[in-house]
């Protein structure tokens, strides 16, 4: 980075590292850009040079412990937070890897509805939810002709992105294509159900 000589002012004074921050980083990707340059006309392919600013995507285990908390411990032990109900949805989806269509959800509500009991044990429990309101929300969340599924699988998604890079989030919250059954591409092996 910057030397000694490069944080003084012409003026006699010293810069605190806040203040050549963007000197420096504006130094080192004009060095970036011409290094770039300089492989593009050593005949380097673009798809070459496009892999070397690609991050390099490693991913973690992803654990549910006994207390329903989600942990991927390869992330320093990062836990990922969702409300009761977000993180009953999630859990449905963990345990099905082969995938869920959601025209099919509707199977899917007792479990679901056994899956939310376990996690609001260990979640603060909302106000003022009865057991009628609680069946009532995972009717909403079951119903293919409801939006509440796709409400949760955004907060589902949310959970991840605003913890690490969308290219390695995509392998942990649920996807797919329409029509076609929604998943985790998280391979098996890395998911450890407790």
């Amino acid at each position: 980075m910057a030397s000694l000589s490069e944080l003084e002012e012409p003026d006699g004074e010293w810069l605190s590292a806040d203040e050549s921050f963007s000197d420096d980083i504006e130094k080192l990707m004009g060095d970036v850009k011409r290094k770039i340059e300089y492989l593009r006309y050593s005949g380097v392919s673009q798809w070459a040079l496009e892999q070397l600013v690609k991050p390099e995507i490693r991913l973690s285990k992803l654990v549910v412990t006994d207390d329903c908390r989600i942990i991927l411990p390869d992330y320093n032990n990062m836990e990922i937070v969702m409300q009761p109900l977000v993180k009953s949805v999630y859990l449905l989806f963990l345990r099905h890897g082969e995938g869920i269509l959601f025209k099919h959800l509707p199977d899917y509500r007792d479990e679901l509805y056994q899956i939310y009991n376990k996690v609001r044990v260990y979640s603060a429990p909302p106000v003022g939810m009865t057991d009628e309101k609680i069946r009532n929300s995972i009717r909403l969340a079951t119903d293919p002709l409801s939006n509440s599924i796709n409400e949760k699988c955004a907060r589902i998604r949310e959970a991840f992105v605003s913890r690490f890079d969308d290219s390695m989030a995509a392998y942990y919250y649920v996807t797919g294509r329409r029509g076609e059954p929604k998943r985790i591409m998280l391979p098996r092996n890395l998911i450890e159900l407790k």
